[in-house]
């Protein structure tokens, strides 16, 4: 991948999902202000000294940008064009990790490993994801595309494309039939996880309740053996 046409798409895209950067002066706001840019501006050339096995630098300059942006990417992790972390302080991002593209984080994300196992054991994203405010993902797992991950969710299990997960652990509550044709921000505006269980409780008492009525008009006890 080109890394400088990656940084354009990276650019482009913090004029697409920020309103706060369609200003007069949102060119020189993005180009001056927005660690988000900054950090994948640099990381974008500290992945192809990572590429070309350059010791020690790489690492440096990540923990530099970490010292200044408050963002973590591992010189290993795979980062597609179009990526964008909107106020991004505390972004983690491990060193297997596989991002798509136009991928966008909110702050406090961490794509972060289980254990320390060597090898792959960071997540690998798909194009389209937006993930929440919080969210944690965690370990060798493989998220879809068009997928989006609410806030302050912890996801330990792979997730097919087109569905919203929310909870710890994390849990499908939304799947579309169809494809997503443009990247849906509104992570705020997610299905309650509490609630949906409330509801499934209240379904499953009625059903119990339907039951014991069928069980009464036939005339069979509760405890009865027979």
């Amino acid at each position: 991948m080109n890394p400088f046409y990656a940084i354009y798409r990276d650019f482009k895209a913090c004029f697409e999902r920020d309103p706060a950067a369609r200003t007069p002066f949102g060119v020189v706001e993005v180009l001056l202000l927005y660690s988000g840019f900054h950090a994948i501006l640099i990381h974008r050339f500290n992945h192809l000294l990572h590429q070309c096995r350059i010791p020690l630098l790489p690492r440096l300059f990540s923990q530099l940008v970490r010292f200044f942006t408050g963002i973590e990417i591992h010189p290993g992790a795979g980062i597609g064009p179009g990526f964008f972390i909107d106020h991004g302080m505390g972004v983690v991002i491990g060193e297997t990790t596989e991002i798509g593209s136009n991928v966008t984080l909110y702050q406090g994300v961490t794509l972060g490993g289980t254990g320390t196992e060597r090898g792959k054991r960071h997540p690998t994203l798909g194009d389209n994801v937006v993930v929440g405010a919080g969210a944690k993902v965690l370990g060798n797992i493989k998220i879809g595309n068009h997928v989006k991950i609410g806030a302050g969710s912890v996801v330990i299990h792979s997730v097919p494309d087109n569905c919203t997960v929310v909870g710890i652990p994390a849990e499908i509550v939304k799947k579309e039939g169809r494809k997503v044709l443009e990247i849906n921000l509104d992570h705020g505006d997610l299905p309650d996880p509490v609630k949906t269980l409330k509801n499934r409780i209240r379904a499953l008492q009625k059903e119990i309740e339907v039951l014991e009525e069928q069980m009464k008009s036939a005339g069979i006890r509760k405890n009865d053996p027979s």
